[in-house]
């Protein structure tokens, strides 16, 4: 009996003994998540391309702006901070709104001068637009000033824009900041340099021929009329018998006949 309360005790001991033990160590810490590095962030400059992406409806104008390099050209600019542009953005609507065939008859290089248009190389905001000098530089008459030029006028809220041939509105901001405005625009920006033939310019006049003085023709001569030819012929000038004549024929002709009548008298 007492070896069965001994036993019974020492089980109990044992018990508690393990108890206290497994209750005094710590709990293990739970497993905190991993966390970033720490520093500042460090975007890059804007991206034209993924912005109207994210915004959604400008499909044909992404394509444009890939297809044609003006995006990472862009993109490369704006690395500089003091670079800053303002693009007018014509949505999937808008490029649908146009004759059919207008962006097929672009070439390359034409196609390049028809996204640049709807570039301007300063940034501004909708307010800006009120107190602008007209026309406007785009990007696509960067190398030649005066060509590709825009005219933005801004009455109250309402900033219009016209380019010779087509007049638009702008119908939103898309994205702004410091560097890079884009605002939306309800047609598509048709340069009047694409789309209407210039009419060439008048090709300088010729300067005169010289004149050919002409030698003045030699008066020609009257010929002299002839004086009538003395004829070598000499004529026989008449001879008007005088009385003294008369007289020697007739005395020459009187003793013939008298010879004459005496000889017939003699037979």
């Amino acid at each position: 009996m007492a070896k069965q309360a001994f036993f019974s005790l020492s089980l109990l001991l044992v018990f508690l003994f393990h108890c206290t033990t497994t209750s005094g160590q710590p709990a293990p810490a739970p497993k905190l998540p991993a966390v970033a590095p720490s520093g500042p962030a460090t975007p890059g400059p804007p991206d034209v391309a993924k912005i109207l992406q994210k915004i959604g409806g400008f499909t044909i104008l992404i394509r444009l702006l890939k297809s044609t390099g003006v995006s990472d050209q862009l993109r490369g600019q704006l690395n500089d901070s003091n670079i800053r542009f303002t693009l007018f953005a014509a949505n999937d609507n808008a490029f649908a709104n146009l004759k059919a065939g207008t962006l097929n008859s672009l070439n390359n290089e034409e196609k390049v001068r028809l996204v640049q248009f709807h570039i301007l190389p300063t940034y501004y905001t909708l307010q800006n637009f009120q107190t602008v000098s007209n026309p406007l530089r785009t990007q696509a008459g960067d190398n030649k000033p005066g060509d590709y030029p825009l005219n933005v006028t801004s009455m109250g809220n309402q900033v219009n824009i016209s380019t010779g041939l087509v007049n638009a509105t702008v119908s939103g901001t898309l994205y702004s900041n410091f560097q890079l405005a884009i605002y939306q625009v309800d047609k598509v920006l048709l340069p009047l340099d694409l789309f209407v033939q210039k009419v060439p310019s008048p090709a300088p006049a010729l300067a005169p021929a010289p004149a050919i003085i002409k030698p003045k023709p030699k008066p020609k001569k009257t010929p002299i009329a002839a004086s009538p030819k003395t004829s070598t012929t000499t004529a026989t000038p008449t001879v008007v018998n005088s009385g003294a004549d008369s007289l020697a024929t007739h005395g020459i002709l009187v003793p013939i006949g008298v010879a004459v009548f005496i000889a017939a008298l003699s037979l």
